[in-house]
């Protein structure tokens, strides 16, 4: 029965409840679970460029000797790329375990530019205006490289299907862990912008990576927790945390440069495995 409102003279209905809002929500803007880890992703991202503003490029600027800060800060923003790492791994386990919103793919896609295109080129860049030997211009042309090369493989995996657990092209990031640690290595100016460049390049290749499932994102989460170990015992100058920090940047970059070996390799093995089925099946 509708109660009618003698001043007013208009119909009241009882409020819907909060259950019938969401329901009446448009599937289009409800966030799954997957998604706020997605979201999770992007925030670290973000907040890797800060901590390398505040902590090392100001500094620097405001002529500061003090060097620990820079080394703190350096550590969190390469920490907060590990964590957003991690998120970009379980948010896809999580949506295949569950489910996804119809939007996940594109914030998945818009997260993953901010922590592994644009953090990363802006740590390049930084690294071109407080490094002893460095030269800016240069440096952030290489930057814009980096940023470019993951703008890039984001878009084409959005239109190219690939074989099942498999992805073209170094994954972003895994791309932006390698270009970060070769920064870290400090090595000579040059030498560092064209690895930096290289992983760029493989990033829009078309040697193939594995995806990470199974024991191998078992192997690969167990790797980014050590990294961030690695940083922190570099962070608070604790007895051979420089070394570790060296050693392990070093993997990472090994792994960057003998995964494509491997993937050609073995494509090469495919080929040659087809055409000699090949010629076999035409013999009579």
């Amino acid at each position: 029965m509708t109660v009618t409102d003698p001043e007013t003279q208009a119909g009241w209905v009882p409020e819907a409840d909060a259950d019938d809002d969401a329901e009446d929500m448009p599937l289009s803007m409800r966030l799954s679970i997957a998604d706020t880890l997605t979201l999770g992703n992007a925030t670290c991202g973000f907040m890797a460029v800060y901590f390398t503003t505040t902590g090392i490029l100001i500094p620097h600027l405001q002529g500061s000797q003090e060097t620990g800060m820079a080394r703190n800060s350096a550590a969190t923003a390469v920490i907060l790329m590990l964590l957003a790492a991690i998120f970009d791994l379980c948010d896809g386990l999580v949506a295949r375990k569950l489910r996804s919103s119809p939007m996940g793919a594109e914030l998945d896609n818009l997260s993953d530019l901010v922590s592994f295109g644009l953090a990363p080129a802006y740590f390049v860049l930084v690294y071109g205006m407080v490094a002893d030997d460095a030269q800016q211009r240069v440096a952030a042309l290489a930057a814009i490289v980096v940023l470019l090369a993951v703008v890039m493989r984001l878009a084409r995996f959005s239109v190219v299907t690939m074989k099942d657990g498999m992805f073209q092209g170094m994954p972003s990031p895994f791309g932006a862990l390698t270009v970060v640690s070769i920064v870290l290595l400090e090595l000579p100016f040059i030498p560092t912008l064209l690895a930096v460049i290289g992983v760029a390049w493989l990033m829009v290749s078309r040697v193939e990576y594995p995806k990470p499932r199974g024991i191998l994102a078992v192997a690969m989460l167990s790797w980014i927790v050590g990294a961030m170990g690695m940083l922190a015992a570099w962070a608070f100058d604790a007895p051979g945390g420089q070394l570790l920090l060296q050693t392990g940047c070093a993997l990472q970059v090994v792994m960057g440069a003998v995964i494509p070996l491997f993937a050609t390799a073995r494509r090469v093995n495919t080929f040659r495995d087809n055409r000699r089925e090949a010629r076999a099946a035409q013999l009579p």
